[in-house]
Protein backbone atom coordinates (compact mmCIF):
# COMPACT_ATOMS: atom_id res chain seq x y z
CA UNK A 1 0.00 0.00 0.00
CA UNK A 2 1.37 3.39 -0.98
CA UNK A 3 0.16 6.70 0.38
CA UNK A 4 0.77 10.34 -0.31
CA UNK A 5 -0.58 13.47 1.30
CA UNK A 6 -2.40 15.47 -1.31
CA UNK A 7 -2.68 19.16 -2.03
CA UNK A 8 -5.47 18.65 -4.54
CA UNK A 9 -8.51 16.57 -3.65
CA UNK A 10 -8.13 14.17 -6.57
CA UNK A 11 -5.19 13.03 -8.65
CA UNK A 12 -1.49 12.40 -8.18
CA UNK A 13 0.20 14.85 -5.77
CA UNK A 14 3.28 16.75 -6.80
CA UNK A 15 6.37 11.46 0.20
CA UNK A 16 13.69 -3.27 30.65
CA UNK A 17 16.07 -3.80 32.57
CA UNK A 18 19.37 -2.01 32.98
CA UNK A 19 22.32 -3.88 31.51
CA UNK A 20 26.01 -3.38 30.96
CA UNK A 21 27.48 -2.46 27.57
CA UNK A 22 27.04 -5.29 25.10
CA UNK A 23 29.13 -6.12 22.06
CA UNK A 24 26.97 -8.30 19.76
CA UNK A 25 25.96 -6.80 16.44
CA UNK A 26 22.26 -6.28 15.80
CA UNK A 27 20.64 -4.64 12.85
CA UNK A 28 17.48 -3.15 14.31
CA UNK A 29 15.60 -1.19 11.68
CA UNK A 30 12.29 0.55 11.88
CA UNK A 31 10.42 1.33 8.69
CA UNK A 32 7.62 3.84 9.06
CA UNK A 33 5.18 3.67 6.17
CA UNK A 34 2.52 5.99 7.49
CA UNK A 35 3.07 9.52 8.88
CA UNK A 36 3.50 10.22 12.55
CA UNK A 37 0.62 11.22 14.74
CA UNK A 38 0.23 14.73 16.10
CA UNK A 39 -2.73 15.64 18.33
CA UNK A 40 -2.92 19.11 16.78
CA UNK A 41 -4.03 17.68 13.43
CA UNK A 42 -7.64 18.01 14.48
CA UNK A 43 -7.70 21.79 14.22
CA UNK A 44 -6.61 21.81 10.59
CA UNK A 45 -8.99 19.46 8.90
CA UNK A 46 -12.01 18.85 11.06
CA UNK A 47 -13.54 22.08 9.77
CA UNK A 48 -13.86 20.43 6.36
CA UNK A 49 -14.19 16.78 7.34
CA UNK A 50 -16.27 15.99 10.39
CA UNK A 51 -15.77 12.58 11.93
CA UNK A 52 -18.77 10.45 12.76
CA UNK A 53 -19.86 10.06 16.37
CA UNK A 54 -18.32 6.97 17.94
CA UNK A 55 -20.30 4.03 19.26
CA UNK A 56 -20.50 3.67 23.01
CA UNK A 57 -19.15 0.49 24.58
CA UNK A 58 -20.84 0.38 27.97
CA UNK A 59 -19.10 3.26 29.76
CA UNK A 60 -16.25 3.33 27.24
CA UNK A 61 -16.36 5.55 24.19
CA UNK A 62 -14.02 4.23 21.53
CA UNK A 63 -12.13 6.56 19.26
CA UNK A 64 -12.50 6.60 15.50
CA UNK A 65 -15.61 4.79 14.22
CA UNK A 66 -16.08 4.24 10.51
CA UNK A 67 -18.79 6.06 8.59
CA UNK A 68 -21.97 4.42 7.42
CA UNK A 69 -21.27 1.46 5.16
CA UNK A 70 -21.88 2.08 1.48
CA UNK A 71 -21.93 -0.60 -1.19
CA UNK A 72 -18.96 -0.79 -3.52
CA UNK A 73 -19.06 -2.01 -7.08
CA UNK A 74 -16.85 -4.84 -8.29
CA UNK A 75 -14.49 -2.24 -9.72
CA UNK A 76 -13.35 -1.50 -6.16
CA UNK A 77 -11.66 -4.89 -5.92
CA UNK A 78 -8.30 -5.48 -7.60
CA UNK A 79 -9.13 -9.15 -8.07
CA UNK A 80 -11.64 -11.70 -6.94
CA UNK A 81 -9.51 -12.70 -3.94
CA UNK A 82 -10.12 -9.36 -2.24
CA UNK A 83 -13.60 -10.45 -1.25
CA UNK A 84 -13.56 -12.61 1.86
CA UNK A 85 -12.63 -16.23 1.18
CA UNK A 86 -15.75 -18.06 2.35
CA UNK A 87 -13.70 -21.13 3.19
CA UNK A 88 -12.05 -19.08 5.91
CA UNK A 89 -15.24 -17.47 7.18
CA UNK A 90 -18.22 -19.84 7.09
CA UNK A 91 -20.11 -17.59 9.48
CA UNK A 92 -19.96 -13.83 9.06
CA UNK A 93 -22.72 -12.36 11.21
CA UNK A 94 -23.64 -8.76 11.81
CA UNK A 95 -23.91 -8.70 15.60
CA UNK A 96 -20.96 -8.58 17.97
CA UNK A 97 -21.91 -11.80 19.75
CA UNK A 98 -21.61 -13.80 16.55
CA UNK A 99 -18.48 -11.91 15.57
CA UNK A 100 -16.89 -12.74 18.93
CA UNK A 101 -17.57 -16.43 18.38
CA UNK A 102 -16.19 -16.19 14.88
CA UNK A 103 -13.16 -14.36 16.26
CA UNK A 104 -12.34 -17.30 18.51
CA UNK A 105 -12.60 -19.75 15.63
CA UNK A 106 -10.49 -17.63 13.32
CA UNK A 107 -7.89 -16.89 15.96
CA UNK A 108 -7.37 -20.60 16.59
CA UNK A 109 -6.69 -21.07 12.88
CA UNK A 110 -3.92 -18.47 12.71
CA UNK A 111 -2.27 -19.35 16.04
CA UNK A 112 0.39 -21.90 16.91
CA UNK A 113 -1.81 -24.51 18.55
CA UNK A 114 1.16 -26.52 19.87
CA UNK A 115 2.45 -23.53 21.86
CA UNK A 116 1.18 -21.83 24.98
CA UNK A 117 -1.10 -18.91 24.15
CA UNK A 118 0.86 -15.90 25.40
CA UNK A 119 -1.94 -13.50 24.56
CA UNK A 120 -4.84 -14.81 26.67
CA UNK A 121 -4.47 -13.69 30.26
CA UNK A 122 -4.81 -10.87 32.77
CA UNK A 123 -2.75 -8.00 34.11
CA UNK A 124 -1.42 -8.83 37.58
CA UNK A 125 0.21 -6.52 40.16
CA UNK A 126 3.98 -6.14 39.87
CA UNK A 127 5.52 -4.21 42.72
CA UNK A 128 8.98 -4.28 41.10
CA UNK A 129 8.11 -2.44 37.90
CA UNK A 130 9.07 -0.45 35.96
CA UNK A 131 12.55 -1.59 34.97
CA UNK A 132 13.63 1.73 33.50
CA UNK A 133 12.45 5.33 33.85
CA UNK A 134 12.04 8.34 31.63
CA UNK A 135 15.31 9.59 33.14
CA UNK A 136 17.33 6.50 32.18
CA UNK A 137 16.00 6.25 28.62
CA UNK A 138 16.89 8.81 25.96
CA UNK A 139 14.67 7.44 23.20
CA UNK A 140 11.23 8.17 24.65
CA UNK A 141 9.31 10.49 22.34
CA UNK A 142 7.89 13.61 23.89
CA UNK A 143 4.24 12.62 23.45
CA UNK A 144 4.93 9.36 25.36
CA UNK A 145 6.88 10.94 28.22
CA UNK A 146 3.97 11.10 30.65
CA UNK A 147 6.09 11.38 33.78
CA UNK A 148 8.06 14.31 32.39
CA UNK A 149 4.86 16.22 31.69
CA UNK A 150 3.44 15.78 35.15
CA UNK A 151 1.32 12.64 35.27
CA UNK A 152 0.75 12.38 39.03
CA UNK A 153 -0.09 8.69 39.49
CA UNK A 154 2.37 5.78 39.26
CA UNK A 155 0.03 2.84 39.70
CA UNK A 156 -0.20 2.23 35.95
CA UNK A 157 3.49 1.22 36.03
CA UNK A 158 2.91 -1.60 38.53
CA UNK A 159 1.30 -4.26 36.37
CA UNK A 160 2.62 -7.23 34.45
CA UNK A 161 0.92 -9.44 31.83
CA UNK A 162 0.28 -13.02 33.00
CA UNK A 163 -0.87 -15.59 30.39
CA UNK A 164 -3.49 -18.08 31.56
CA UNK A 165 -1.51 -21.28 31.04
CA UNK A 166 2.19 -20.37 31.23
CA UNK A 167 4.68 -17.77 32.32
CA UNK A 168 5.80 -14.79 30.26
CA UNK A 169 9.37 -13.99 31.33
CA UNK A 170 10.46 -10.39 31.48
CA UNK A 171 12.46 -9.06 28.57
CA UNK A 172 16.17 -9.77 29.06
CA UNK A 173 18.39 -7.59 26.83
CA UNK A 174 21.38 -9.92 26.84
CA UNK A 175 19.27 -12.94 25.89
CA UNK A 176 17.47 -10.95 23.23
CA UNK A 177 20.71 -9.82 21.62
CA UNK A 178 21.88 -13.41 21.50
CA UNK A 179 18.66 -14.40 19.74
CA UNK A 180 19.13 -11.77 17.06
CA UNK A 181 22.90 -11.94 16.72
CA UNK A 182 23.70 -11.32 13.04
CA UNK A 183 19.96 -11.07 12.39
CA UNK A 184 17.85 -8.14 11.26
CA UNK A 185 14.48 -6.95 12.53
CA UNK A 186 12.12 -4.46 10.89
CA UNK A 187 9.03 -2.73 12.24
CA UNK A 188 6.57 -1.71 9.50
CA UNK A 189 3.66 0.50 10.46
CA UNK A 190 2.51 3.84 11.82
CA UNK A 191 3.29 5.97 14.86
CA UNK A 192 2.20 3.23 17.27
CA UNK A 193 4.65 0.94 15.46
CA UNK A 194 7.33 3.52 16.11
CA UNK A 195 6.52 3.15 19.78
CA UNK A 196 7.46 -0.52 19.38
CA UNK A 197 10.97 0.60 18.50
CA UNK A 198 11.09 3.05 21.40
CA UNK A 199 10.10 0.20 23.71
CA UNK A 200 13.27 -1.65 22.73
CA UNK A 201 15.59 1.30 23.02
CA UNK A 202 15.48 1.67 26.82
CA UNK A 203 16.84 -1.85 27.22
CA UNK A 204 19.11 -2.06 24.18
CA UNK A 205 20.46 1.45 23.81
CA UNK A 206 23.34 0.70 26.17
CA UNK A 207 24.44 -2.16 23.94
CA UNK A 208 23.55 -0.86 20.50
CA UNK A 209 23.56 2.34 18.56
CA UNK A 210 20.13 3.84 17.98
CA UNK A 211 19.04 3.95 14.36
CA UNK A 212 18.04 7.29 12.88
CA UNK A 213 14.56 7.31 11.38
CA UNK A 214 12.72 9.73 9.16
CA UNK A 215 9.24 10.00 7.75
CA UNK A 216 8.84 8.39 4.35
CA UNK A 217 6.68 11.24 3.09
CA UNK A 218 7.39 14.83 4.16
CA UNK A 219 4.16 16.29 2.80
CA UNK A 220 1.70 18.21 4.92
CA UNK A 221 -0.16 15.67 7.06
CA UNK A 222 -3.11 18.02 7.45
CA UNK A 223 -4.23 17.43 3.87
CA UNK A 224 -6.26 14.40 2.82
CA UNK A 225 -4.31 11.28 2.00
CA UNK A 226 -4.20 9.72 -1.43
CA UNK A 227 -3.98 6.01 -0.65
CA UNK A 228 -2.98 3.64 -3.47
CA UNK A 229 -4.35 0.46 -1.99
CA UNK A 230 -2.99 -2.02 -4.52
CA UNK A 231 0.49 -0.48 -4.84
CA UNK A 232 3.05 -1.58 -2.22
CA UNK A 233 5.27 1.18 -0.88
CA UNK A 234 8.76 0.61 -2.27
CA UNK A 235 10.31 2.40 0.71
CA UNK A 236 10.03 -0.86 2.61
CA UNK A 237 8.98 -3.61 0.20
CA UNK A 238 12.17 -3.18 -1.84
CA UNK A 239 14.19 -4.06 1.26
CA UNK A 240 11.98 -6.55 3.04
CA UNK A 241 13.60 -9.70 1.63
CA UNK A 242 16.84 -8.75 3.39
CA UNK A 243 15.31 -9.09 6.84
CA UNK A 244 15.03 -12.13 9.08
CA UNK A 245 12.09 -10.85 11.12
CA UNK A 246 9.40 -8.30 10.35
CA UNK A 247 6.70 -6.90 12.65
CA UNK A 248 3.78 -5.42 10.67
CA UNK A 249 1.07 -3.29 12.24
CA UNK A 250 -1.21 -0.32 11.53
CA UNK A 251 -4.58 0.99 12.58
CA UNK A 252 -5.57 4.44 13.74
CA UNK A 253 -4.49 6.40 10.68
CA UNK A 254 -7.17 4.70 8.60
CA UNK A 255 -9.81 7.01 10.10
CA UNK A 256 -8.78 10.30 8.56
CA UNK A 257 -9.83 11.95 5.25
CA UNK A 258 -8.55 9.78 2.41
CA UNK A 259 -8.99 9.22 -1.31
CA UNK A 260 -8.73 5.55 -2.31
CA UNK A 261 -7.09 4.52 -5.58
CA UNK A 262 -7.18 1.08 -7.20
CA UNK A 263 -5.80 0.10 -10.60
CA UNK A 264 -4.71 3.67 -11.13
CA UNK A 265 -8.22 5.03 -10.70
CA UNK A 266 -10.08 6.82 -7.93
CA UNK A 267 -12.25 4.13 -6.30
CA UNK A 268 -13.81 6.18 -3.51
CA UNK A 269 -13.13 8.27 -0.46
CA UNK A 270 -13.50 8.54 3.30
CA UNK A 271 -14.80 11.86 4.71
CA UNK A 272 -14.77 13.75 1.41
CA UNK A 273 -17.30 16.30 0.16
CA UNK A 274 -17.52 15.34 -3.52
CA UNK A 275 -21.02 13.99 -4.27
CA UNK A 276 -19.87 12.06 -7.34
CA UNK A 277 -17.22 10.04 -5.46
CA UNK A 278 -18.23 6.75 -3.83
CA UNK A 279 -18.07 7.06 -0.06
CA UNK A 280 -16.38 4.00 1.43
CA UNK A 281 -15.43 2.93 4.94
CA UNK A 282 -12.21 2.46 6.84
CA UNK A 283 -12.88 -1.27 6.72
CA UNK A 284 -12.52 -1.15 2.94
CA UNK A 285 -9.08 0.47 3.00
CA UNK A 286 -7.91 -1.52 6.02
CA UNK A 287 -8.51 -4.87 4.34
CA UNK A 288 -6.93 -3.78 1.07
CA UNK A 289 -3.90 -2.33 2.84
CA UNK A 290 -3.10 -5.48 4.80
CA UNK A 291 -3.70 -7.75 1.85
CA UNK A 292 -1.41 -5.65 -0.33
CA UNK A 293 1.28 -5.51 2.37
CA UNK A 294 1.22 -9.25 3.04
CA UNK A 295 1.17 -10.06 -0.65
CA UNK A 296 4.15 -7.76 -1.22
CA UNK A 297 6.10 -9.60 1.47
CA UNK A 298 5.33 -12.95 -0.12
CA UNK A 299 6.17 -11.74 -3.62
CA UNK A 300 9.44 -10.09 -2.52
CA UNK A 301 11.09 -13.44 -1.87
CA UNK A 302 10.95 -13.03 1.90
CA UNK A 303 12.15 -16.19 3.66
CA UNK A 304 12.01 -15.01 7.25
CA UNK A 305 9.20 -14.71 9.78
CA UNK A 306 6.65 -11.89 9.58
CA UNK A 307 4.59 -11.16 12.70
CA UNK A 308 1.26 -9.36 12.56
CA UNK A 309 1.03 -7.19 15.67
CA UNK A 310 -2.70 -6.72 16.00
CA UNK A 311 -4.67 -3.54 16.57
CA UNK A 312 -4.17 -1.79 19.91
CA UNK A 313 -7.52 -0.17 20.82
CA UNK A 314 -7.82 3.41 21.97
CA UNK A 315 -9.82 4.37 25.06
CA UNK A 316 -11.79 7.61 24.81
CA UNK A 317 -14.26 7.87 27.67
CA UNK A 318 -17.28 10.15 27.64
CA UNK A 319 -16.95 11.65 24.16
CA UNK A 320 -15.14 11.44 20.85
CA UNK A 321 -11.46 12.35 20.64
CA UNK A 322 -12.20 15.79 19.17
CA UNK A 323 -15.07 16.52 21.55
CA UNK A 324 -13.26 16.27 24.87
CA UNK A 325 -13.02 12.49 25.24
CA UNK A 326 -10.43 11.42 27.78
CA UNK A 327 -8.84 8.36 29.41
CA UNK A 328 -8.62 9.03 33.14
CA UNK A 329 -8.64 5.55 34.63
CA UNK A 330 -5.63 4.71 36.80
CA UNK A 331 -5.78 0.91 36.75
CA UNK A 332 -6.50 -1.86 34.22
CA UNK A 333 -9.78 -3.51 33.45
CA UNK A 334 -10.34 -7.11 34.39
CA UNK A 335 -11.09 -9.33 31.43
CA UNK A 336 -14.70 -9.69 32.60
CA UNK A 337 -15.26 -5.92 32.64
CA UNK A 338 -14.90 -5.10 28.95
CA UNK A 339 -15.22 -6.84 25.61
CA UNK A 340 -13.83 -6.12 22.19
CA UNK A 341 -16.68 -4.95 19.99
CA UNK A 342 -17.90 -2.48 17.39
CA UNK A 343 -15.29 -1.12 14.99
CA UNK A 344 -12.32 -2.35 17.07
CA UNK A 345 -13.61 -5.89 16.76
CA UNK A 346 -14.18 -5.46 13.03
CA UNK A 347 -10.62 -4.23 12.44
CA UNK A 348 -9.26 -7.11 14.49
CA UNK A 349 -11.25 -9.60 12.43
CA UNK A 350 -9.96 -8.08 9.21
CA UNK A 351 -6.40 -8.50 10.44
CA UNK A 352 -6.93 -12.15 11.36
CA UNK A 353 -8.64 -12.89 8.05
CA UNK A 354 -5.85 -11.33 6.01
CA UNK A 355 -3.22 -13.07 8.14
CA UNK A 356 -4.87 -16.38 7.34
CA UNK A 357 -4.73 -15.62 3.61
CA UNK A 358 -1.06 -14.58 3.93
CA UNK A 359 -0.22 -17.78 5.80
CA UNK A 360 -1.63 -19.90 3.00
CA UNK A 361 0.22 -17.90 0.35
CA UNK A 362 3.40 -18.01 2.44
CA UNK A 363 3.40 -21.78 2.48
CA UNK A 364 3.79 -21.66 -1.29
CA UNK A 365 6.30 -18.80 -1.46
CA UNK A 366 8.52 -19.74 1.48
CA UNK A 367 7.63 -16.99 3.93
CA UNK A 368 6.19 -17.53 7.40
CA UNK A 369 3.45 -15.39 8.94
CA UNK A 370 2.60 -15.55 12.64
CA UNK A 371 0.30 -13.84 15.11
CA UNK A 372 1.53 -11.25 17.60
CA UNK A 373 -1.80 -10.60 19.31
CA UNK A 374 -1.60 -7.44 21.38
CA UNK A 375 -5.29 -6.56 21.12
CA UNK A 376 -6.79 -8.12 24.25
CA UNK A 377 -3.90 -7.13 26.50
CA UNK A 378 -4.09 -3.53 25.36
CA UNK A 379 -7.89 -3.41 25.46
CA UNK A 380 -7.55 -3.93 29.21
CA UNK A 381 -5.22 -0.93 29.71
CA UNK A 382 -7.19 2.33 29.47
CA UNK A 383 -4.84 3.65 32.14
CA UNK A 384 -1.76 3.48 29.92
CA UNK A 385 -2.35 6.44 27.58
CA UNK A 386 -0.78 9.91 27.84
CA UNK A 387 -4.13 11.75 27.96
CA UNK A 388 -3.10 15.37 28.61
CA UNK A 389 0.38 14.41 29.79
CA UNK A 390 2.04 14.27 26.38
CA UNK A 391 2.98 17.96 26.37
CA UNK A 392 3.12 20.98 28.64
CA UNK A 393 -0.12 22.95 28.95
CA UNK A 394 -0.27 26.08 26.79
CA UNK A 395 -2.20 29.10 27.98
CA UNK A 396 -5.40 29.77 26.02
CA UNK A 397 -4.87 26.70 23.85
CA UNK A 398 -6.77 23.41 23.98
CA UNK A 399 -5.33 20.09 22.79
CA UNK A 400 -7.09 16.82 22.20
CA UNK A 401 -6.33 14.20 24.84
CA UNK A 402 -4.15 11.39 23.52
CA UNK A 403 -5.88 8.09 24.29
CA UNK A 404 -4.34 6.37 21.27
CA UNK A 405 -0.62 6.26 22.01
CA UNK A 406 0.99 4.82 25.14
CA UNK A 407 3.07 6.16 28.00
CA UNK A 408 6.66 4.98 28.36
CA UNK A 409 7.33 3.36 30.72
CA UNK A 410 3.93 1.75 30.47
CA UNK A 411 1.82 -1.20 29.31
CA UNK A 412 3.50 -1.55 25.92
CA UNK A 413 6.67 -2.65 27.67
CA UNK A 414 4.90 -6.02 27.59
CA UNK A 415 5.42 -5.99 23.82
CA UNK A 416 9.12 -6.54 24.59
CA UNK A 417 8.20 -9.64 26.54
CA UNK A 418 5.88 -10.93 23.81
CA UNK A 419 8.34 -10.48 20.96
CA UNK A 420 11.23 -11.91 22.94
CA UNK A 421 9.32 -15.15 23.48
CA UNK A 422 8.06 -15.26 19.88
CA UNK A 423 11.62 -14.96 18.57
CA UNK A 424 12.84 -17.51 21.07
CA UNK A 425 10.33 -20.01 19.72
CA UNK A 426 11.66 -19.40 16.23
CA UNK A 427 15.31 -19.82 17.17
CA UNK A 428 15.38 -22.83 19.45
CA UNK A 429 11.94 -24.40 19.03
CA UNK A 430 11.55 -24.71 22.80
CA UNK A 431 9.25 -22.62 24.93
CA UNK A 432 11.03 -22.84 28.27
CA UNK A 433 8.30 -20.96 30.08
CA UNK A 434 5.84 -23.72 29.13
CA UNK A 435 8.30 -26.46 30.00
CA UNK A 436 8.85 -24.90 33.39
CA UNK A 437 5.12 -24.62 34.01
CA UNK A 438 4.45 -28.23 33.00
CA UNK A 439 7.28 -29.44 35.17
CA UNK A 440 5.95 -27.47 38.12
CA UNK A 441 2.42 -28.87 37.87
CA UNK A 442 3.59 -32.43 37.27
Amino acid sequence: MKFQASELPIGKPQSRRKTSRLAPLIALVIVITLPLYYPTLRDSWKQLYETASPPYVDSITQAEPPPTENPCSTECHPDNTTALDHRLAPIRKNNDKDKSRYRGELRSRVSDEDQCDLFSGEWTPDADGPYYTNDTCNSIQEHQNCLKFGRPDRGFLKWRWKPDDCELPLFEPQQFLKLVREKSLAFVGDSVAQESYAVFDPSLVQGCESVKTEKTDPNDERRPFNLYLDEPDLHWTSQIALFDYVVISAGHWFFRPTYFHLRGRLAGCLYCSEPNVTHLTSYFSYRHAFRTAFRAVNEAGFRGVAFLRTYAPSHFDGAAWDKGGDCVRTHPYRRSEVVLEDYSLQLYLIQLEELRVAQEEGRRSGGTFKLFDATVAMLLRPDGHPSKYGHWPVENQTFANDCVHWCLPGPIDAWNDFLHQLLKRETDGVDYSVAHTLFYFL
